[in-house]
């Protein structure tokens, strides 16, 4: 009996068995943790990059129509204003598009982490719906993993909002402090009276206008306190120009042609104990006849806005004006200072509370998916303005209601996150 030679079963050579039972885990195998141990590079599974463009995608093409609607509906209801401006200047589309060029950098800091959700929703309600997550997890490929570069890419998101918060629109505000009837900031705005608490100088006047272009207060009024009301109790000039700190002179706001109190340039200067407040041309060579200047640490910006355009300021700005004497902040802005810090925290956490109800519904309608985030994205947003709301008011610290969202959704977010662990 002839017994037949059993002939060696040809593999391919740059297969092997771990590299497949490291596939169907998820992650890859030897040779692929060979090349990233010798070339550094990272390699992606072809899911990963299936599940980062279908993500990147729907962000795209949500915040494009977003973004277009708006600059469509804002824009027509301010068309007049446009054409107007565009006339002295460089032509309508080039007015239009540097206004809402600098406005698109405003609308992704307030929509980024609610397109974040929509888009990971979308992702992942796309694939249950086509039997790819079934076929993933049949693989045995835990949805754990399977989720891991759409919460890289939100992250990375989540990461470029908080540089376009704090470098971006912090270097551009000047542009987006002025809404479309004020381009270029050349149009007069009613001054809103502010008190520097350090010299206690009443700031402004109820007939002023601001000109943000040339930093000019019209017909200033300024009111001051015992102590520097020797010549009169108001300084009252045509032209009030604001002036930053430089060498040896001081900041503060500088008068031209005066009309009260009479003779004020040919007095003496003024002091609050050792620190100059009124100073005039008698002391000061600098100062012209008809000049006098008043020392303030209250900047231009800070009068223009009153306490609104803190939206606009980095947080290192933030922080520097809570520690300037001559500004009284309030609740607000201790609150906008923490709110700020955890943001990107409460960006992730939205995340977190959006993919669960995702994941655990045997539903695969993308509509109910996004009727689910809108209803998730509702409930939070109401929770968050009404916990600044609390600590605008006084009744809870400033600190507390900023991170009380936190203490609420966190949780959550960990009693929910059982389908993520399966």
């Amino acid at each position: 009996m002839k017994v037949q030679e059993r002939k060696p079963v040809r593999r391919n050579p740059g297969v092997d068995s771990a590299d497949v039972a490291s596939a169907k885990a998820g992650r890859p195998g030897k040779n692929a943790r060979a090349t990233v141990a010798g070339g550094g590079m990272v390699r992606l599974l072809i899911v990963d990059r299936y599940l980062l463009r279908q993500f990147l995608q729907t962000f795209l093409i949500c915040f494009c129509s977003l973004t277009g609607l708006y600059i469509v509906i804002d824009g027509m209801g301010n068309l007049d204003e446009f054409v107007t401006y565009a006339r002295d200047h460089d032509g309508l589309l080039k007015v239009m598009g540097e206004y809402y060029g600098y406005r698109s950098l405003s609308f992704f800091d307030s929509m980024s982490a609610l397109l974040c959700l929509i888009a990971a929703m979308f992702t992942l309600t796309w694939i249950q719906r086509h039997n790819e997550l079934t076929a993933l997890e049949a693989a045995g490929i835990p949805k754990a993993r399977i989720i891991r570069p759409v919460i890289g890419a939100s992250l990375i998101i989540c990461l470029l909002a908080v540089v376009n918060r704090e470098l971006m629109i912090p270097s551009v505000r000047e542009h987006l402090s002025h809404n479309a009837q004020d381009l270029g900031g050349s149009s007069g705005q009613p001054a809103r009276p502010r008190y520097d608490n350090e010299t206690q100088i009443l700031l402004g006047g109820p007939g002023s206008q601001m000109f943000a272009d040339q930093q000019r207060i019209s017909r200033p009024d300024f009111y001051l306190p015992q102590g520097l009301d020797r010549y009169g109790p108001r300084i009252l000039a045509e032209s009030a120009y604001y002036q930053k700190p430089q060498d040896s002179r001081p900041g503060g706001y500088l008068f031209r042609r005066l009309e009260q109190p009479k003779g004020l340039d040919r007095e003496a200067s003024l002091s609050l104990g050792k620190r100059p407040v009124l100073l005039t041309p008698r002391d000061y060579p600098w100062l012209k006849p008809g000049e006098c200047f008043v020392v303030s640490n209250v900047s231009f910006e800070h009068l223009e806005s009153a306490g609104t355009g803190r939206q606009l300021m980095s947080t290192p700005e933030l922080i520097r004006d809570l520690q300037n004497q001559s500004l009284d902040f309030g609740a607000g802005e201790r609150l906008a200072i923490h709110a700020r810090l955890i943001q990107p925290l409460l960006d992730m956490t939205l995340l977190f509370l959006g993919l669960p109800l995702v994941l655990s519904r045997t539903n695969r309608n993308v509509f109910l998916a996004i009727g689910l985030c809108l209803g998730l994205v509702t409930a939070f947003m109401l929770v968050v303005i009404g916990c600044k709301y609390l600590g605008s008011t006084y009744w809870l610290e400033p600190a507390l209601a900023a991170w009380m969202p936190l203490m609420i959704f966190i949780p959550c977010a960990v009693a929910l996150a059982g389908p993520l662990r399966e």
